[in-house]
């Protein structure tokens, strides 16, 4: 009780004495909006109730009023809730009801000896004022008791209609265990142990702090469950005999519980960890590695990480490299007679046979191949950190292990291959979804399609986005929009991305809405996008988890994304219109897709590599990377269409590379600008042994395809204003003027290699044309390196998604 705070206790109106709740509507957590009819008081939780409370709806329709007329009758109070006090001064006796308010000694006084009317007889010089009754006799009443049972005029009516149906078993017991008389706003506590008292109101004080709404009719059955059931501590009760909403608040008042006085020195001897006492959330679990030594040196690990770790989800991180050493507890425990229980026992052999193991897990489907990866590096890795620990040492848990029980560079088992592009969404797809936004409204909310836009437009990570603040917006030095943010996963804050005018509009829309909703709040404790649930201040931010589900919602009922897609029929490549498949429609797919849509449109890597706030260039890399078989059918492809320097076709006859044909071009070719070089002393010096440098178009060992057609486009655009700048520059001498303008046969050259490259794609009918545009994007994606004449490179414009009058 001690822990309970003298604020919370006077917010509540609390009084030790009478010990009665009182909810104060004035506070956004224990309130709601008033029923709409007029003269009625009660308050509307559900939105689905119209503005109606549960009584008026049921009035209503039962009525054949419209709605507006209806609410603007007012309402006839037939029965009264509560208790007045009876209009005798300073009498101390409550009122029988609204239409007759004096004491039921009052009222004969009035209607059987002086018979005048209300306002006479108060005024009446020999009215007196009568002491209270004796309180009534129900533990939890705080009434007078009004009959000669004891009890107060509601629960005497209520004993007797329950003896009349036979439901009172024991007379003794019913008073102590019947609830109080329900009013709105009110919750007693009266006929609780203090113990009980003392967890209700602490766990509700700490729910008000995470900003939880309470509702009277759900806490109100709490403390009646409890006397219902003469429990010591709440600890007691059986929470499947609760219904739904008593067990959620149940839970929820039992989790804080649980976390009092709790810290790291009384969490770390347990089996079983709250995150919370490491400033985490959810829990660590140790008790499934079964040896006592491998238990406590992985707890001793896990005491040195865990201020360590960041990023979103810390908890599950940590967790899933516990299960790792889980892992080779189970070996130890199915492989050694002693079930690994003495660390000196142990040899390389114990090492092989959990290798083993995992290869077994792998094969029979009950781990995935990448999770088999995971296991061997996190054990290879914890293991090595505990000796690094010390927990080697004498008197340490890991004392007597021997150096060979430790798992080798070998033993892990290579990376498994990705067979898929990336995770970017193919461009037809990124459109259809843009076509279809206005959907999302309805589906969600305009919070989440406002998160979703700026997802697509930014290629931030959904919780950077999610927890932006609400002055996220800044001007640059000449002032174009930029985007303030924190990386959260590297502890980067005050992050600064250019972006677009029409992005910079959603933000400025977002910020206005959450200002309407919250004028109260300042300004820098607000979040661009508030969390709807325990946030009546507006500080906290949306959960990334709910733009998923919310968007997994809206995916799922759109139709199908039909998108061109190469199969075999009859042993021939044929492009079919087919649905793309939505699982891979997720919020952090337009993160890669936005990557890709840079790096297709010719962004220089280390510009990407800023963009997507990486701090090495190979991060960057993964997310444009492009399988080694995709990237051999869509050589396959457009080998078909490859050219030499004067448009003439290579490889005309091809229509499948053989496996030997493959390989030689793979080591008989090497990047050049524009496309390749086949000239063998060039190929072996990597490139680098060219005498006509820079002139590839005239030479014949250049070949180019189709997948290099904007690169010899913004060629020829360099080359073009390249000799108007020449031509105007006076300054310089003729010779120079001479060496570097670019020549009349090469402009003709690339113009000729330009034509014929469109003249054979325009001759494809639709479907090749489409199997050809498919490999061109899946090869320039795969180009790590970018090889320039030392010009200024232009790119293909970035693909627009949205259609016209989506901003």
């Amino acid at each position: 009780m001690a822990a309970v705070r003298p604020d919370f206790l006077q917010l509540l109106g609390w009084d030790p004495e009478v010990r009665i709740l009182t909810f104060p509507r004035s506070h956004p957590q224990f309130s709601a909006p008033e029923c709409l009819v007029a003269g009625c008081n009660m308050m509307v939780y559900f939105d689905h109730a119209g503005g109606l409370c549960c009584g008026c709806r049921r009035r209503w329709k039962a009525s054949t009023l419209p709605f507006d007329e209806f609410t603007a009758t007012v309402r006839r109070v037939w029965r009264s809730i509560g208790v007045i006090p009876c209009p005798v001064p300073q009498c101390k006796r409550p009122g029988k009801s609204h239409k007759a308010p004096l004491c039921s000694t009052h009222v004969h006084q009035q209607q059987e000896i002086y018979k005048l009317p209300l306002e006479e007889f108060i005024a009446h010089p020999e009215i007196r004022t009568l002491p209270p009754h004796e309180p009534c006799l129900v533990a939890a009443c705080d009434r007078q008791s009004m009959s000669r049972l004891g009890y107060c005029q509601a629960h005497a009516q209520r004993l007797r209609d329950e003896r009349r149906k036979g439901t009172v078993k024991d007379e003794a017991l019913w008073p102590l265990t019947t609830p109080a008389i329900a009013e709105s706003g009110r919750i007693s506590l009266r006929g609780l142990p203090h113990r009980v008292i003392a967890e209700i109101l602490y766990g509700v004080q700490e729910r008000v702090s995470e900003g939880l709404l309470h509702k009277d009719y759900i806490l109100r059955k709490l403390p009646n469950i409890a006397r219902a059931q003469q429990i010591a501590s709440l600890t007691e009760f059986n929470l499947q005999a609760l219904n739904v909403n008593t067990r959620s608040l149940t839970k929820s008042i039992l989790k804080h519980l649980s976390r009092f006085g709790i810290s790291p020195e009384t969490e770390r001897h347990k089996d079983v960890w709250d995150a919370t006492a490491f400033g985490m959330t959810g829990t660590f679990s140790f008790a499934k590695i079964t040896q006592p030594w491998l238990r406590k040196a992985t707890q001793a690990w896990a005491i040195d990480n865990i201020p360590k770790r960041r990023g979103k989800k810390p908890t599950g991180t940590i967790q899933n490299q516990i299960n790792s050493i889980v892992q080779l507890s189970k070996s130890l425990q199915l492989n050694r007679p002693d079930q690994g229980n003495d660390p000196r026992l142990l040899s390389r052999d114990d090492v092989i046979d959990f290798v083993v193991r995992l290869r077994f897990l792998n094969s029979q489907d009950e781990i995935s191949s990448h999770r088999h990866v995971l296991i061997a590096r996190d054990t290879r890795r914890l293991l090595t950190r505990m000796r690094a620990l010390g927990l080697a040492h004498p008197d340490q848990p890991l004392h007597g292990l021997p150096e060979d029980f430790a798992l080798r560079e070998e033993d892990i088992p290579d990376d498994p291959e990705d067979s898929e592009a990336g995770r970017d969404l193919p461009t037809d797809v990124m459109r259809q979804l843009c076509d279809h936004l206005g959907s999302l409204e309805t589906i969600a909310t305009i919070d989440i399609r406002t998160v979703t836009e700026l997802l697509i437009d930014t290629g931030r990570r959904p919780n950077e986005i999610c927890k932006l603040p609400l002055e996220c917006l800044d001007r640059d030095n000449d002032g174009n929009p930029v985007l303030v943010y924190d990386n959260f996963k590297a502890l980067r804050n005050g992050r600064r991305q250019p972006i677009a005018g029409s992005t910079a509009s959603l933000i400025i829309k977002q910020q206005e809405r959450t200002r309407a909703r919250f004028p109260n709040t300042p300004t820098d404790k607000l979040r661009l996008f508030p969390a709807v649930w325990a946030n009546p201040h507006g500080t906290k931010a949306m959960g990334s988890d709910r733009v998923t589900a919310q968007h997994r919602a809206w995916v799922t009922s759109l139709p199908d994304f039909l998108v061109p897609t190469v199969i075999e029929e009859e042993g021939k490549r044929v492009t079919k219109m087919l649905p793309f498949d939505k699982a891979k429609i997720y919020p952090y797919a337009y993160r890669h897709t936005f990557a890709q849509r840079h790096a297709d449109a010719g962004v220089f890597p280390d510009v990407l590599q800023s963009l997507m706030d990486h701090r090495q260039a190979t991060t960057t890399q993964r997310y444009y990377s492009v399988s080694e078989q995709r990237k051999r059918e869509a050589v396959d492809r457009v080998s078909t269409l490859q050219f030499d320097r004067h448009g003439n076709r290579v490889w005309r006859q091809a229509k499948e590379l053989l496996e030997s044909e493959y390989a030689r071009r793979a080591v008989g070719e090497v990047p050049a600008p524009y496309g390749v070089c086949v000239e063998p002393s060039n190929v072996a010096a990597g490139g680098h042994a060219c005498p006509a440098r820079f002139r590839c178009v005239g030479c014949d060992h250049f070949r180019t395809d189709a997948s290099y057609l904007p690169d010899l486009e913004a060629y020829l655009a360099d080359l073009l204003r390249n000799r108007e700048r020449l031509a105007a520059f006076t300054t310089v001498d003729d010779w120079a003027r001479a060496e570097a303008m670019p020549s009349d046969e090469e402009i003709s050259r690339v113009r000729r290699l330009i034509r014929r490259v469109k003249e054979d794609l325009d001759a494809l009918t639709d479907e090749d044309r489409a199997q050809i545009q498919e490999a061109t994007s899946v090869l320039r994606r795969s180009r790590r390196q970018i090889v320039s004449l030392g010009m200024p490179r232009i790119g293909p414009p970035m693909p627009d998604f949205r259609p016209a009058g989506i901003a």
